[in-house]
């Protein structure tokens, strides 16, 4: 690889990595409900997660898309109605502590891992990952650097959503206005699905 191919894949994977989606607004919205270190599953699952599922796209399974293209069709809208569902259960979520609490617990390193495998937009930069900047020649060695560097990339960028929940949560004690914020989080996630539904090339 290039380092001009280099340099453009890791402003890629910051761009994508960092601006809104599903996983920046659960972790903003795990930050405020649960904290910085408790949210810290939730973000190495999310990182971790997603380079799997790069290097599962690089060796063979986008291949599969592209002779199933309804398959894709499908996982789409698999995920978009877990989101929904998601999006629910934010919405639904008090203190953590209150008797109705919703979500008593942040996402566990394996759910957030899993998470991925039905996000139709981790999906989608993960193709778009291996096809835009992953050169033919030494393409498995590519494919192991690309992932890497996307995780390395990728979790501390999602973690400055976390911080920024953590830190606004002294300033939503209040458990009508967390629950606002809860809601309005919710609202983020379900707007998020648009680009989804449109087929364009979303972020994380």
């Amino acid at each position: 690889m290039t380092a001009e191919l280099l340099i453009a894949f890791v402003l890629f994977a910051f761009v994508t990595s960092i601006t809104p989606g599903p996983n920046n607004m659960m972790l903003l919205a795990s930050g405020v409900n649960f904290g910085l270190r408790r949210s810290l599953p939730h973000m190495l699952g999310i990182s971790l997660g997603f380079m799997v599922l790069v290097l599962a796209v690089g060796l063979g399974l986008g291949q599969l898309f592209e002779q199933l293209p309804a398959l894709y069709g499908v996982l789409r809208y698999a995920g978009a109605a877990y989101l929904l569902y998601l999006a629910w259960k934010i919405a639904q979520a008090g203190a953590p502590d209150s008797p109705d609490g919703g979500r008593s617990r942040p996402f566990s390193f394996l759910q957030a891992a899993a998470f991925q495998w039905v996000n139709p937009k981790a999906w989608v930069m993960a193709i778009g990952a291996i096809t835009t900047y992953t050169p033919q020649e030494n393409f498995a060695v590519n494919v192991l650097l690309i992932a890497a560097l996307f995780a390395l990339v990728n979790c501390p960028s999602v973690g400055l959503w976390t911080l920024t929940g953590s830190l606004l949560r002294n300033w939503l004690n209040n458990p009508r206005v967390l629950r606002c914020f809860n809601i309005g989080m919710a609202l983020l996630l379900v707007a998020s699905l648009y680009p989804i539904l449109l087929d364009s090339k979303g972020t994380l």
